[in-house]
């Protein structure tokens, strides 16, 4: 698991799945609390663990009341 911070805002937000589309949606529940879990993807400049700056796609898990939760880098775009 690559070790990251978010530096300013995630743009370009969409939705991947919702309801039973999120695969994980039982883990979640038990970790985090009950909520209407949604995947999503967004993008991001991101600083990695070796102090390199760059734009990224990220991928978190969110829910009302909760928050975003296990974000993943999934592509470095620049």
């Amino acid at each position: 698991m690559v070790k990251f911070e978010i530096l300013g805002e995630i743009r370009d937000i969409e939705t991947i799945a919702t309801g039973r589309g999120v695969y994980i949606r039982r883990y979640l529940d038990r970790t985090y609390g009950k909520g209407r879990w949604r995947k999503r993807k967004g993008r991001a400049t991101v600083q990695l663990a070796d102090g390199t700056v760059c734009e990224a796609e990220i991928h978190w898990f969110e829910a009302h009341g909760v928050g975003r939760k296990d974000f993943k880098i999934k592509k470095v775009l620049r």
